[in-house]
Parts: C-alpha cells; structure tokens; sequence
C-alpha cells in the first residue's frame, strides 16, 4: 500500500481533502448559506456564493446539517461554528419542514412554509442522520428521539408495501431505497449506537438490505448492477428499465465496502469490489475520461439526453468508492483507479478563482453553468468525499 501513498503523496491528498475542506469548502457555505435570519442552509448560490433562490431543499436541512455535526464530532478543533450549523439545520427541520401527517416536505419557502410534497422519504434519511449526529454533539435527547423517528418514517415507507404510490403501473423495485437505508443506518449506528429500529439493530437492517441488492440488482451474467428492475429481479426491457447510472452504484458499492471493514465480512468485501470494477468498466468514458451519468444495459441509445454529462456528485462517489478499496486490499488496480478519478475531478470541478466546486459539466469537462448550489447541489457529497478521505489516510 505503501508504493502508492508515499509519504508525499500523503501530504498531497490531505492538502486536497483535510485543508480546502476546513480551510475553503465549509467557510463557503457557512458564509453564503446559513441562513441567519430564519435558520437552516440556503443552497441555491452562484458562483461567487450570491444568493440565487431563497426557497430552501428540506434534504440539504438534514444533510448539512449532518455534514457540520460531523465535523464537529470527529475533528479535534470542535468549531463552534460547526455546531451552530448543524443545531441551525436541525431546527429548522423541526419546527418548519414537517408536514401535518409526519412527513417532510420536499422544498419550503425561506421562512419554512410549505412549497412542495413527494412521494418518496429521502427528506427523512437525511433529517435522521442529521439529528443523529447532532444528538451525539449535544447530549439534547429530543434529537435523538427525532433522529428515530424520522428514520422509522423512512422504513415504513420505503419498504412496507401500499406506503408510497406508485411511479408506475408496471411494477418494480428499485435500488435506491437500500442504499441510502444502508447508509442511514451506518450513520445512525455511528451516532447512537447499534440501536433497534422497527424490531432490527441497524447492523441487521444493513445486512438484509445488502443481501436484497445482490439477490436483484447484481447480474453476474452482464457484470452489471441495475437501477431498476422488475419485482422478481428481472431485467425490465424498457428505456427506464434498462438505464443504469454508473456513479450511483459506485456509491452503492463504497457503502458495502464500509460494512465489510466494519463487520470484517469477507463476502461483502468482494461483493462491494465486484460493483466497482463492474460499474467502472460501464461508466469511465474512455474518449474524455470522467464517469458517464448514465448508460444503457445492453447499449441501446438512451432517452436522457443529459446522458453523457459529467456530475459532481458520481465523481466524488468515485474518489472515495476507489481510496477505499485501496486501502482494503492494497491491489495496484485501485490505486491507479484513485488516481485516474481524483485527477479528472481536481482538473475539472474546482472553480480556482472563486472557490467550492462547479457542478455539472459537459462530456470534455467544461463547466454548463456557473452555478455553485441548487436543490441538489450543495455541502454533502464533496464536503463528505474529502472528510471520509482524509479519515481514511489518517488510519
């Protein structure tokens, strides 16, 4: 392992990851994006950090605040700036973003009124691992009992039938209700212990959640992994069905891997490899490098025409999806992945006049707006990139 992280190259990843993190990154937004006046985070931010849209994400309530009590908790300084943030998001989660049936609404006005509803419970998963992690900053119980709660409301209705409507007459299951439950609960395991949650400790609910993604997603025979497919696992021959997002499942794959370390299971170790090496070969464009957003299973021509785009987020995926494989196997093969996507997205997200990172770019690199924030966009998937990959190389 030594041969690739040398002690130079050490210094150099931790002046990428640890420093512009604490030293750019975070300063960012908690300059342009806490709100202040009326709490939580505000994302929508140019490129300078101008405010562009007041009305805020409910999933960036709970992610950032999730990503500043996790600096708070794991860094020694222990920034009180940090700890305002996440306190700041949390309550704005809680007096503003719940909607009269016990959900969370999907965006609100500055204030926090009600703008939209979906379908769907990622507000939830983030709003608990955002009250989990400011529970463990705090010691305050109410965030604690939040953090359960919202994530008991992100189990049933992810996985108890009749919960969510449906998106379409044709059945299916998708993928992304299990990987985010498997993160969920790493992080509520972090944060409050491995505690018990609709009858399972958390270390149970990953392990059937893990076991459901290899029983319908994996295909051994395509050396693919699915984003959607039908209710018995079979491969829906459809635009919609046949897609796959390459950076989705990378992530999909680093969160197993995290399990494997954790729990020392050898099989999830190579089912986390065997993802990455798969959805690798599927998504690195081999003409201007970068991950593709999106690809056919048997590749057709695809529907989105955003297809070939470069996103932020898949890419961060990427840097911590191989870092880490790296480090669990010391295989040649990963560090020379580690290396081909750090150096891709360094070249291209960076915006190294203004500071923080573009978000979307086109298949060359070049950045489609100059945006720095939006619904989607904001400090989580690179802020948490660099956190996860500085604690890595600190062990």
């Amino acid at each position: 392992m030594s041969e690739y992280l040398t002690t130079q190259r050490r210094a150099e990843l931790l002046g990428e990851y640890r420093d512009r993190l604490v030293g750019e990154i975070l300063p960012f937004w908690l300059k342009n994006g806490l709100d202040r006046e009326h709490g939580g985070i505000m994302t929508a931010l140019g490129r300078k950090g101008e405010i562009l849209d007041t009305d805020k994400s409910v999933w960036f309530q709970g992610r950032a605040g999730w990503m500043f009590a996790t600096m708070y908790n794991t860094t020694p300084e222990k920034r009180p700036e940090y700890l305002e943030a996440a306190v700041s998001c949390c309550e704005f989660l809680r007096t503003k973003c719940y909607a009269p049936n016990g959900k969370l609404y999907f965006t609100v006005t500055r204030e926090g009124k009600p703008l939209r509803m979906r379908r769907y419970v990622y507000s939830e998963s983030f709003a608990a691992i955002a009250f989990a992690a400011t529970h463990k900053a705090t010691g305050k119980p109410e965030y604690r009992d939040l953090g359960i709660k919202a994530f008991e409301t992100y189990l049933n209705y992810s996985f108890k039938p009749g919960m969510i409507p449906a998106k379409s007459e044709r059945p299916a299951r998708g993928i992304g209700s299990l990987m985010i439950g498997i993160v969920t609960a790493q992080e509520m395991r972090a944060n409050l212990g491995d505690i018990t949650v609709d009858g399972k400790t958390c270390t149970q609910l990953i392990a059937g959640m893990i076991a459901e993604i290899e029983k319908y997603f994996v295909k051994p025979e395509l050396k693919v992994v699915m984003e959607c497919v039908g209710p018995n696992g079979e491969i829906i021959d459809h635009f919609d069905g046949r897609l796959l997002n390459p950076g989705h499942s990378i992530e999909a794959a680093w969160f197993i891997l995290h399990e494997a370390k954790h729990t020392g299971n050898e099989a999830w170790k190579k089912l986390g490899l065997t993802i990455l090496d798969w959805m690798w070969e599927r998504g690195w464009d081999k003409q201007f490098g970068g991950l593709l957003y999106f690809a056919d299973v048997y590749g057709k021509p695809i529907q989105e025409y955003w297809h070939f785009m470069k996103f932020w987020w898949p890419h961060n995926e990427a840097v911590i999806a191989t870092l880490l494989a790296y480090t669990m196997t010391g295989d040649k093969k990963y560090a020379e992945m580690h290396r081909q996507v750090h150096e891709w997205t360094y070249k291209h997200f960076p915006d190294k006049e203004h500071g923080e990172w573009y978000g979307y770019l086109d298949r060359a690199g070049n950045p489609t707006t100059e945006l720095k924030g939006n619904m989607w966009k904001g400090p989580f998937h690179m802020p948490r990139q660099k956190w996860y990959c500085w604690k890595l190389l600190e062990a």
